[in-house]
């Protein structure tokens, strides 16, 4: 019985009433008996055919969505706004039209966010990779699924606090975000493990996007302050080379990420990989592998929105994507500033302006650039081209020729200096 100060409870339409009458009904009936009025009821109320395991299974997942919703919001949750939900994420409903749907497009994006760093949650995940997958046997094409795990962020909280600890992992998530492209799909799915989903990305491909966010993540982690070593693991496959489900995809990479982790120890942070060649460079190259970081008497170069020069951008991908680590012929006697990464076999490119000519990009560094043409007579000594690498957008860049070569079969090795 209620009492004089007790909240005043909305009034309950007609057709809730019903449906909780419906719920108690059914809850005392055998299942032989609940599964051909189940489908009777879909059918009626939406129009909808369903087999009676379908009807029974969605009714199933209506009830327990709606004690989810209730207990996100604190609040009761009609039952016909879950039945929306249930069925439109089973896409047997296409166009859901219930009187409460704006209600259910809030609590639909509601329960598909992670509070902390609004990403899509282990539902969405679930859900966006079951229909990814589907998508990519139907057209024969490849999805990367990649899974993170934000290394030490315990230690941090545990000498810094929680509220420290959530600043990181809302940094790992902004960096996620800032990184991919708008086909892909980032996720957190569990206290400091995060998700990717990336269509028509090949193995290549996703490793090169991984150290991009991992290397951005740790520089952008620098102002925090933290003396412990927070950085973010990661671990790949690739359907259909690993596995052709859901479950042995993640289980894949989820090995990949472990076998990293256990390969590289737990006491430091993991640096980005580069070709041998860089990491046995003096420290004068290895330092010119920093964002924004200028050789004493060498010309600046343009600088990106992220704060990381175009050609820096470049070779710092390019040395990520090329498996191809040993140094063509030095074509002069100078010993070389920047070590060079080769980028044969990537299908990178470069177009040059002012002209109809479109060279292959043979090799990148810090400094500059190695291009195929057929002949180099009518390049300038100075011009601009647009360089096409894995993963990074097409830059602009300037350029001054250095040597020109040619190789066997008549074609020319023209080598660039980058300008400002």
């Amino acid at each position: 019985m209620s009492q004089p100060g007790d909240p005043v409870r909305p009034q309950q339409s007609a057709e809730d009433s019903f449906l909780d009458l419906l719920v108690e009904t059914l809850a005392g009936l055998d299942e032989t008996v609940r599964g051909p009025f189940l489908q009777r009821f879909f059918k009626t109320s939406t129009q909808i055919d369903l087999t009676e395991a379908q009807s029974l299974d969605a009714w199933s997942k209506t009830l327990a969505r709606q004690r989810e919703f209730s207990e996100a919001l604190g609040r009761r949750i009609a039952l016909k706004t879950a039945l929306v939900d249930v069925l439109g994420a089973t896409h047997f409903m296409r166009v859901p039209v219930i009187l409460e749907y704006d209600e259910y497009k809030k609590l639909q994006s509601y329960a598909a966010s992670d509070g902390l760093t609004g990403l899509y949650n282990r539902r969405r995940f679930d859900e966006t990779c079951d229909r990814e997958l589907t998508r990519s046997k139907r057209y024969n094409q490849q999805l990367a699924v990649v899974m993170f795990d934000l290394r030490h962020l315990k230690e941090v909280n545990d000498q810094y606090g929680h509220p420290k600890g959530d600043e990181v992992l809302r940094l790992a998530a902004n960096n996620l975000r800032n990184t991919l492209r708008a086909s892909d799909f980032a996720f957190r799915i569990g206290g400091d493990e995060f998700a990717l989903l990336l269509p028509q990305t090949d193995p290549e491909q996703a490793a090169t996007l991984c150290r991009r966010v991992r290397s951005n993540f740790e520089t952008e982690a620098v102002p925090l302050q933290i003396k412990i070593g927070v950085t973010l693991d990661f671990g790949i496959a690739v359907h259909p080379r690993d596995a052709e489900t859901k479950e042995g995809l993640i289980d894949a990479a989820d090995k990949q990420l472990y076998a990293l982790r256990s390969k590289t120890g737990s006491s430091r942070v993991i640096p980005m990989e580069a070709p041998a060649a860089s990491r046995t460079a003096p420290r004068e190259t290895q330092a010119a592998a920093a964002p924004g970081f200028t050789p004493a008497g060498a010309p600046s170069t343009p600088v990106s929105p992220l704060g990381v020069s175009p050609a820096a951008a470049a070779a710092s991908a390019a040395a990520s994507a090329s498996t191809h680590t040993t140094p063509p012929p030095k074509p002069a006697a100078n010993p070389r500033k920047w070590e060079r990464v080769s980028l044969t076999g990537t299908k990178s490119y470069a177009v040059i302006d002012g002209s109809l000519k479109t060279a292959t990009v043979i090799d990148l560094s810090y400094g500059g650039v190695a291009l195929l043409l057929d002949s180099s007579e009518d390049i300038p000594a100075q011009f601009t081209a647009v360089l096409h690498v894995p993963i990074l957008p097409p830059l602009r860049v300037s350029l001054r020729k250095t040597y020109a070569s040619t190789l066997e079969g008549g074609r020319v090795r023209l080598g660039c200096a980058f300008l400002a």
